[in-house]
């Protein structure tokens, strides 16, 4: 399981999922697209399209398998639900859902394996560079 905004699916993106899936055996990767409140806060601005439609584009991705859309406020039900063998994190992923993962999961009764996966390009492919 995968997390992110992915305003625009670009090859970062693709190499990122990409590196999810080559951590399992038989990968089925589950794309959890942070909803716009959770962007605003985060990046203090709304992401440039909405929730429906950043969806529907990671979706139709060939290397995803499922998406879906992840909390408005914290996340640990939200991956409960899904019970991921693994957690794959950016490499810029930080801040307060990073913070203490592990134990929050645990505490939860939730054991994933967390993977934190390498840069690709990020100076070329970074939505932020390329919106």
């Amino acid at each position: 399981m995968v997390f992110g905004t992915f305003d625009i699916v670009h090859p970062g993106h693709e190499n990122f999922f990409s590196q999810a899936r080559s951590l399992a055996k038989d990968p089925y990767l589950i794309v959890s697209v942070a909803r716009d409140g959770v962007v605003t806060r985060l990046k203090g601005k709304a992401p440039r399209n909405g929730e429906q439609e950043r969806l529907a584009h990671v979706a139709q991705n060939p290397l995803v398998d499922k998406a879906v859309l992840g909390e408005e406020y914290g996340y640990v039900a939200h991956i409960a639900a899904e019970s991921p063998d693994i957690l794959a994190l950016g490499y810029d992923q930080e801040g307060k859902y990073v913070e203490n993962l592990k134990e929050t999961l645990a505490d939860a009764g939730l054991s994933p394996k967390i993977v934190r996966l390498k840069p690709f390009h990020p100076e070329l492919y970074k939505t932020s560079k390329l919106a």
